[in-house]
């Protein structure tokens, strides 16, 4: 029959999946109940419920966890509950009672005495006023949980960045310029701005322009714009925002899909490894990034942000 004696090209093999190693598996044991309480803030955080999550003994799954991490399941749950209370409670308007149901109270009073012995405010106190020192004290004791989730996370492979030709995108600019840890209160000033003048988030794109990298420069030299996507002529104004323009031209580009602390690591490989490697130059502007899914509107684990490297030519 015709073809009898044609050659057959053999079928490639397929790569093998690489096989988890036992650590791999019992970390990702843990991936599970970190995903499970971002996910269910109002939810039963229990040790039983946690350990069912993991599939471990309830008897063992608090030691592990501690040994783990350096920090307690309980103490693990309560600030993870209170570092979203108080993302809405600084930069949102939800009701309190709606900020402490959401994170597992049965009403503002038990939120309340919990809040303010964690953080040392109450949590109408830290709405009007937050002390952002005490705030990144505490906060302080999630940096074994935040290094955890960013070395479980795969590293960006090179097809996950493309190079593309963005236009000129005119915004209104509030530049933040001083210590990193008092950016919260130009973010509240800026998201005040933006109510006022009518410009939310869902029909207009929120941009910030990484100027600086805080770990390299003073604190008191430090500086970011916090932009929103808008062809209006700002009127001026008390809150310092301005017109502006992030240029356009060629730009290399990545998603980053999970919390804050993640960002670092992202741009950190565009720069370390995408760059060097792909025959590009760094054009004259600073990297940006585009906020297009928020904390605490979304799970840490869901926020999306887009970065954007521009290059030169």
């Amino acid at each position: 029959m015709p073809g009898d004696n044609a050659l057959t090209t053999p079928k490639p093999t397929p790569t093998p999946t690489p096989t988890p190693t036992a650590a791999q598996r019992y970390r990702a044991r843990f991936q599970r109940v970190l995903r499970h309480i971002d996910d269910h803030p109002d939810g039963d955080l229990s040790v039983a419920a946690l350990s069912a999550v993991a599939a471990f003994s309830p008897h063992h799954f608090h030691r592990q966890f501690t040994a783990l991490f350096g920090i307690g399941i309980h103490r693990c749950v309560q600030l993870l509950r209170f570092k979203r209370a108080g993302h809405r409670l600084a930069f949102r308007t939800d009701p309190i009672l709606t900020i402490a149901l959401d994170a597992g109270y049965d009403g503002p009073e038990a939120f309340a005495r919990a809040f303010k012995r964690c953080v040392g405010q109450s949590p109408s106190a830290f709405r009007a006023a937050p002390d952002w020192a005490a705030w990144r004290a505490v906060q302080s004791d999630l940096l074994p949980i935040e290094r955890f989730t960013m070395t479980d996370q795969p590293p960006p492979d090179a097809t996950d960045i493309r190079i593309i030709t963005v236009p000129d995108i005119p915004v209104a600019v509030l530049e933040h310029r001083g210590d990193p840890a008092r950016i919260g209160d130009s973010v509240r000033r800026f998201i005040d701005w933006r109510k006022a003048n009518g410009l939310p988030p869902q029909r207009h794109a929120t941009y910030n322009i990484l100027h600086d990298d805080p770990e390299q420069v003073p604190p008191d030299d430090f500086r970011l714009d916090l932009c929103v996507a808008t062809d209006r002529a700002v009127e001026p104004n008390p809150d310092g925002v301005r017109t502006g323009v992030i240029p356009g031209g060629r730009c290399a580009t990545l998603r980053h899909v999970g919390s804050e602390a993640g960002l670092r690591a992202a741009l950190l490989h565009l720069y370390r490894d995408w760059l060097p490697a792909s025959g590009e130059e760094p054009g004259d502007a600073p990297p940006y990034l585009q906020r297009v899914r928020f904390f605490p509107d979304v799970p840490e684990t869901e926020a999306v942000t887009d970065l954007f490297l521009p290059l030169a030519g």
